[in-house]
C-alpha cells in the first residue's frame, strides 16, 4: 500500500506498530447523551487523513466526515439524533435529519410531503431512520492492502404494502481518502412497487468557503424553486442570515458519463486548512449514471443552514407520484447504485 509518501508491505507496517489500528481501521462505538442516547456509530479511519462515522441506528447513513481533522461534510443542529424521536408526518423528518455526509432518501419516497393510493409519505422517506440490521464492520488484508468494510441491510415494510430492502456496502482502504458505496435495493415483495432513490450529500464549512467553485458534468441547469436565477450556481459565498435556499436540476447529457458508467461533479477549496497554514483540495463526487440518471443541488449559503448538496438520484423532488418521477420495481426485481467521494489535496 501506498502511505505516509512511499509504499509498503503488510508486514513492514505490522513491524513498526503494536496493532494496525494505530495507524487506522473501523472501530465501533455508541453515543450516550441526549437525543444521540443509544444511537450506534462507527469510526473509520484510513490512515491518511480520512476520518467519518457510519450510523446503523439511521440507515448506515455517514454522519461527520474529516480531513486531516477538518471537517468536509455539514452537521445539521440535529446531531445523530436517535430514530425513535422521528416524525413520518408532513415535514416532520427536519426535526432529525442528521445532515452529515450522507442522508439517504427513499425508498419508497424522497421529496415533499404526498398521498396516493398508497397512503401518505413524509418528507424524503423513512430510509435515513430506519435502523440497519445484519451490520458487519471489518477491517480486511486483502494481500498487502487493508480494506476498511462496513455492511449491513435496511428494510421498508409494511403489511400489504412496500417491502423494500436495502443491501449497503461501504469500503475504503488504508492509505486513500476514498468512500465507494454500493447499494442493491431489492422489491421482496410479490407486487410491483413505487420505488424513489436521492442520495442526499452534504457539503460545509471549511471545504465551503468564498473562493470555493464547483465543477459539474455536461448538463442544462434548471431551478426547480421558481424564480431563482441560474446564475452562481456553481460558486459559494459567505453565511448570509436572509439567504433563502435554491434548488436546481441538472439535466445531464448524453455524454456525461465516462468510460465506467460514472458522471462526476468536484468541489474545488483553494484554502482548506492544513495545521497552521492552508492547501487547495478537491472533493470529488462520481455516480452510476444508468441507475441514477438524474443530479439535484441544493444550495443554501444562510447563517447556521450553510450547506451544499449535491444529491444524484432516481426520480423527482417535487412530491409528485405519477409516471415517469420515479422507478417501478416488479416482484423480485433490484437495482444497483454506486457512488464514491474521492478527497485529494493539490499542489
Amino acid at each position: 500500500m501506498h502511505l505516509y509518501g512511499r509504499s509498503w508491505t503488510r508486514r513492514e507496517l505490522e513491524a513498526r506498530v503494536g496493532s494496525i489500528s494505530q495507524i487506522g481501521g473501523v472501530r465501533r462505538m455508541q453515543l450516550t447523551e441526549g437525543k444521540e442516547r443509544d444511537v450506534e456509530a462507527i469510526q473509520v479511519r484510513t490512515g491518511a487523513g480520512l476520518t467519518y462515522y457510519v450510523i446503523p441506528s439511521k440507515g448506515l447513513d455517514i454522519s461527520l466526515a474529516e480531513l486531516g481533522g477538518m471537517p468536509v461534510s455539514w452537521q445539521s443542529p440535529n446531531g445523530d439524533v436517535h430514530p425513535a424521536y422521528y416524525e413520518a408526518e408532513g415535514t416532520g423528518w427536519l426535526r432529525t435529519a442528521s445532515g452529515g455526509l450522507l442522508m439517504t432518501c427513499g425508498l419508497a419516497h424522497v421529496g415533499s410531503p404526498a398521498e396516493d393510493s398508497g397512503g401518505r409519505y413524509g418528507l424524503h422517506g423513512r430510509v435515513h431512520h430506519t435502523p440497519a440490521s445484519q451490520v458487519n464492520a471489518a477491517a480486511v488484508w486483502n494481500e498487502d492492502e487493508l480494506d476498511l468494510i462496513v455492511s449491513g441491510t435496511v428494510e421498508e415494510t409494511a403489511m400489504f404494502g412496500t417491502k423494500l430492502r436495502l443491501v449497503r456496502t461501504i469500503t475504503s482502504r488504508l492509505g486513500q481518502n476514498r468512500i465507494a458505496i454500493e447499494d442493491r435495493v431489492e422489491n421482496a415483495g410479490f407486487a410491483s412497487c413505487p420505488h424513489m432513490m436521492l442520495y442526499h450529500f452534504n457539503f460545509g464549512f471549511p471545504l465551503l468557503g468564498e473562493g470555493t467553485h464547483i465543477s459539474f458534468p455536461e448538463a442544462e441547469v434548471i431551478p426547480v424553486t421558481q424564480g431563482i436565477p441560474v446564475e452562481g450556481y456553481d460558486r459559494w459565498e459567505k453565511p448570509d442570515p436572509a439567504a433563502a435556499e435554491h434548488v436546481y436540476e441538472h439535466h445531464l447529457a448524453e455524454d456525461a458519463a465516462d468510460s465506467q458508467g460514472m458522471a462526476e461533479a468536484v468541489i474545488h477549496c483553494p484554502v482548506f486548512p492544513v495545521g497552521a497554514g492552508s492547501q487547495p483540495i478537491s472533493a470529488s463526487l462520481r455516480w452510476s449514471v444508468d441507475s441514477l440518471p438524474r443530479l439535484l443541488q441544493w444550495r443554501m449559503p444562510g447563517a447556521g443552514e450553510h450547506v451544499l448538496g449535491l444529491e444524484p438520484a432516481n426520480c423527482t423532488v417535487d412530491g409528485v407520484r405519477g409516471p415517469g418521477c420515479y422507478r417501478e420495481l416488479e416482484p423480485g426485481e433490484s437495482v444497483l447504485y454506486k457512488l464514491e467521494l474521492n478527497l485529494a489535496w493539490k499542489s
